[in-house]
C-alpha cells in the first residue's frame, strides 16, 4: 500500500537493504531519502527543495533532538506520525 502525493516518491525497502545501502541507488537527484514514523517506520522520498522551508526545518530540530546525528535506520529519521509527515509535505506542495 502507497501514497501518491506530488513531490512525494514512496520506496519499499527492507531495513537489511537499507543498511547495505542500497537506498542511495533508489533516490533520484535532488531528493533524499526519509524514515517517518512511531513504532514502525516507513520510507519517503522528498524533494531537496524542502530543506529550505521553515516547517521542515522545524521536523529536522525535533528529529536532531531525538536521535541526534546517530540515526537507528542509517538515514535520516523524522519523530512523527505518518499522517503529520504527510499533512506537512501536502501543505508544501500547495504553498
Amino acid at each position: 500500500m502507497g501514497f501518491r502525493l506530488p513531490g512525494i516518491v514512496n520506496a519499499k525497502q527492507t531495513l537489511q537493504q537499507a543498511r547495505k545501502g542500497a537506498e542511495a541507488k533508489n533516490v533520484p537527484k535532488g531528493y533524499f531519502a526519509v524514515y517517518v514514523g512511531e513504532v514502525q517506520k516507513k520510507r519517503f522520498v522528498v524533494p531537496i527543495s524542502y530543506l529550505k522551508n521553515p516547517l521542515f526545518q522545524n521536523l529536522l530540530s525535533q528529529a536532531e533532538e531525538e536521535f541526534g546525528f546517530d540515526h537507528p535506520m542509517g538515514g535520516l529519521t523524522i519523530p512523527c506520525t505518518e499522517e503529520a509527515f504527510i499533512n506537512l509535505t501536502c501543505s508544501l506542495n500547495c504553498s
